[in-house]
């Protein structure tokens, strides 16, 4: 399929776009090359094949949701400047 520059200047207004009437020429070769190249996608046989929506077709690995404390109390009492058994101690504010 050949696009020529009137084609070029529609696509263009279409899409809000300002192409100068001496780039037209250029851009409409490069449109029909890239015509030309689905052309030649479209002779490849297809048949037997299923549509790919993602080449990783792979379900995600999901752990189980379980509600537990973490198991890392001391880890996290140890970057606590002050603790009281398993809690964080802070200073007393007053206004």
């Amino acid at each position: 399929m050949s696009i020529d520059q009137k084609t070029v200047a529609r696509i263009a207004h279409l899409a809000r776009l300002k192409i100068p009437e001496e780039e037209q020429t250029h851009v409409a070769g490069e449109l029909s090359k890239i015509l030309s190249w689905i052309d030649q996608l479209n002779e490849v046989d297809v048949t037997g094949i299923e549509p790919l929506a993602n080449v990783n077709d792979m379900a995600l690995r999901r752990r189980d949701d379980v509600v537990n404390d973490g198991g890392k109390t001391a880890d996290i009492m140890a970057n606590a400047p002050a603790h009281t058994a398993d809690f964080f101690t802070v200073p007393k504010v007053i206004e």
